[in-house]
């Protein structure tokens, strides 16, 4: 064994990796760019279909010469027209000046840590690409507002595009947590959940509920009606315990899901959530269908299992809330209890745990 310290994934280091890259080959040098980069962790990596475009554009000329920032262009020409919307469009309609911009689909980068199911490093970049996007202006017509100028929407915006590629494709790194630890992260997750549990300790030591008969009323302390309500499992957690706990756990949870962290500040305190986004998705969605039979039900979710190549699969993705209506868990549950249709133990034990206590995502 070699007694060469790991280094642990950092920011700095991934970002110099995402510089170093040729944009012809990026998508598959990327993993393997990683990896070299921190020796011990074999980093794979996935994309996610979740397109977006960025407010960092630049104004081209119509020889190609770039003429700045995009932004700081229309603030700078509308000030020489003294603000004056019509004559800047007049200028410009016909000017051959077009902007560029930046747009992206989302990319996931996973190394394991261990063998627990949080075991392991997350990346999140944006896959990107500079497109000439279209005019400056809008030729038919008029801007009505600043806005109109610095926000343009007269150009056609979608995943697939006929619009010329500039640069790219180049992966960025997100700017807040675009490199977390999963096992770090259910931990921050599940004690800012408690912190703020217990900031409202005071008020629902205070709190009742009134009981209303026809001859009394009474009331029941809050706390004693709800005794595990400081004890609440986040959703975030609950789903890698399910992954453990289930027959899913053969595998590893980032062969099948990447998770986008949201990590953000609301009245004061720290926000801190993910939504699970597979990696494969479904051809179709399973909905619950009136009077549908249990078997064929059951069919359908081992169908959903055999196309994810994952058992249990069709779980997670009802967690997921898209792909399979939570009525089909409800129906399957009941199924169990009247002992119509059988589970493994490890995946029934789940599934009814979630409808007694259910969570969506």
């Amino acid at each position: 064994m070699s007694d060469t310290p790991i280094r642990l994934p950092d920011a700095v280091t991934v970002e110099a990796v995402l510089a170093g890259l040729d944009p012809a080959s990026a998508g598959q040098d990327l993993a393997p760019a990683l990896s070299d980069a921190f020796p011990g962790f074999a980093f794979s990596t996935a994309a996610v279909d979740d397109f977006y475009w960025r407010d960092a554009r630049t104004v081209l000329a119509a020889d190609g010469a770039r003429l700045g920032d995009h932004r700081a262009w229309v603030e700078r020409e509308l000030a020489a027209h003294d603000g004056d919307l019509a004559a800047f469009w007049n200028r410009y309609r016909d000017s051959g000046l077009c902007f560029t911009e930046w747009r992206g689909t989302a990319a996931f980068g996973f190394a394991p840590t261990g063998p627990g199911v949080a075991d392991f490093v997350q990346l999140s970049f944006g896959r990107e690409i500079e497109v000439l996007a279209g005019p400056v202006v809008d030729p038919s017509y008029r801007p009505w507002s600043a806005d109109d100028l610095l926000e343009p929407s007269w150009v056609q915006r979608e995943p697939v595009t006929d619009a010329p590629v500039l640069a790219g494709p180049v992966f960025r790194l997100q700017r807040r947590s675009g490199l977390i630890h999963m096992r770090s992260f259910l931990a921050t997750r599940q004690r800012l959940e408690r912190e703020e549990r217990e900031v409202r300790r005071p008020e629902l030591e205070a709190r009742a509920t009134q009981e209303v008969g026809r001859d009394y009323m009474k009331e029941t302390p809050f706390l004693k009606l709800n005794p595990e309500w400081f004890d609440l499992v986040p959703r975030e957690v609950r789903m890698f315990q399910d992954w453990q706990r289930s027959s899913a756990s053969a595998q590893r949870i980032f062969e099948h899901w990447a998770f986008d962290i949201k990590d953000y500040q609301e009245q004061g305190r720290r926000k801190l959530s993910f939504i699970p986004r597979p990696l494969k998705m479904p051809a179709e969605r399973l909905l619950g269908e009136e009077g549908g039979s249990i078997h064929r039900l059951m069919e359908r979710i081992e169908a959903v299992d055999a196309e994810a190549g994952l058992s249990f699969a069709w779980f997670f993705l009802m967690t997921h809330g898209h792909w399979v209506d939570p009525d089909i868990g409800h129906a399957i549950a009941d199924g169990l209890r009247a002992g119509r249709v059988r589970l493994l133990d490890r995946d029934a034990r789940v599934l009814l745990d979630w409808t007694d206590n259910r969570y969506i995502f």
